[in-house]
């Protein structure tokens, strides 16, 4: 069995977050199980919000996939977005930190 904490990092690096709105345990434990599987990704910090929760994780190419996996899995609204963050100095190209929305279908609706 893995070690939960190796899906965390003390680095603040990241390169997208997962907003997940409204806070789902069983979409947490999802997030954290994929991310669990890959060595290369880990989480930098996770923010409680009024209205959901926040994963600043460090590969924005795997936010968007797992995005898809969460659509996939849950019901729900999926948005994602870039923003530019800065201009990498070496190579002169505009580096974008990406937001992956998931919007929690309400059963009532």
């Amino acid at each position: 069995m893995h070690n939960q904490s190796d899906i965390y990092t003390k680095d603040q690096y990241y390169e997208a977050i997962i907003q997940l709105r409204p806070k789902s345990e069983e979409i947490i434990k999802f997030i954290e199980n994929q991310i669990s599987k890959r060595k290369d990704v880990f989480i930098s910090k996770i923010v409680e919000k009024k209205f959901g929760i926040d994963f600043y994780i460090t590969s924005q190419r795997f936010a968007r996939s797992l995005g898809k996996k969460i659509k996939d899995n849950f019901m729900g609204e999926l948005k994602i977005t870039r923003s530019l963050h800065t201009r990498n100095r070496q190579t002169s190209r505009d580096v974008y930190r990406g937001t992956v929305l998931f919007r929690v279908k309400e059963d009532n609706e």
